[in-house]
């Protein structure tokens, strides 16, 4: 029997057309991958505005899929001539390009799973209300003042689990606390006034280095125990992705287990 001949599958031309597409898809994949973290980290070192990093980042996230199809389209064809070494090139460039689109893609699937609001609180009606980060908020695309009506609407019907934390300690014991857990989640604080049971502070996202303003209102109810109230708003976006209640719900959560311990 006579075995089959190599050279009916081998094409130099085609090994080369596949080799040329495996070297150009890996390029484009590192050079997008770059493109898509310098877009972030290039707004929150102050390059260019969050804006200019979001179209950076869309273009990259377009260049990346280009780069891993034309990595996908090299590795079939050099299978195809049966170039396996060449083939195997292709798979960490397109491993890194599907990781990399992954990414944006979990971003607008959280996007799609949440309401369009940016200011969150465990008192919709009476809101703690920001004073220190003023200042620093004047030029924020978003308002210092809680909006109320629709967003606490929505609020409340997306997270029904943020409410305050009441527990049988002092006020002042738990204001300690409360400031502990602050500098433990690694917030700026800006102030932390115990005679009016009041903590700012404010986190910044790594990536794109957001700012979102944190208040922590410490008061005692009419029956002796102490209420903790938090309010998260971030200073630019319509939507927060729901960051701003992760935040509140972990840091109560958190504060609760220290009063515990």
């Amino acid at each position: 029997m006579s075995q089959p001949d190599d050279s009916a599958y081998h094409n130099p031309r085609r090994v080369h057309v596949a080799g040329f597409l495996i070297f150009l898809g890996a390029a484009v994949v590192v050079l997008a991958g770059l493109a898509a973290a310098f877009s972030g980290l290039g707004s929150r070192w102050d390059w260019w505005r969050f804006q200019a990093g979001f179209t950076i980042l869309q273009w990259s996230v377009v260049a990346c899929a280009g780069g891993t199809v034309a990595s996908l389209i090299g590795l079939l064809s050099a299978a195809l001539q049966r170039e396996g070494r060449l083939a195997l090139r292709a798979v960490p460039a397109i491993l890194v390009g599907l990781a990399i689109l992954a990414y944006p893609l979990s971003l607008l699937e959280q996007a799609s799973s949440v309401p369009a609001i940016h200011d969150i609180t465990t008192d919709t009606q009476t809101p703690p209300q920001f004073q220190a980060v003023v200042p620093q908020r004047a030029a924020a695309m978003n308002e210092v003042a809680y909006p109320g009506g629709d967003t606490a609407a929505r609020q409340q019907q997306a997270y029904p689990w943020i409410t305050p934390l009441l527990v049988d300690r002092t006020p002042h014991s738990v204001f300690e606390a409360a400031r502990r857990q602050v500098e433990a989640e690694g917030w700026a604080l800006h102030t932390a006034d115990r005679a009016a049971g009041r903590i700012e502070a404010t986190a910044t996202s790594f990536w794109f280095g957001f700012k979102d303003d944190i208040v922590v209102r410490i008061t005692e109810t009419d029956d002796g125990r102490t209420r903790v109230d938090v309010r998260s708003a971030s200073r630019v976006g319509i939507s927060d992705l729901g960051v701003n209640a992760d935040r509140v719900h972990a840091f109560l959560t958190a504060l609760e287990e220290r009063l515990r311990g």
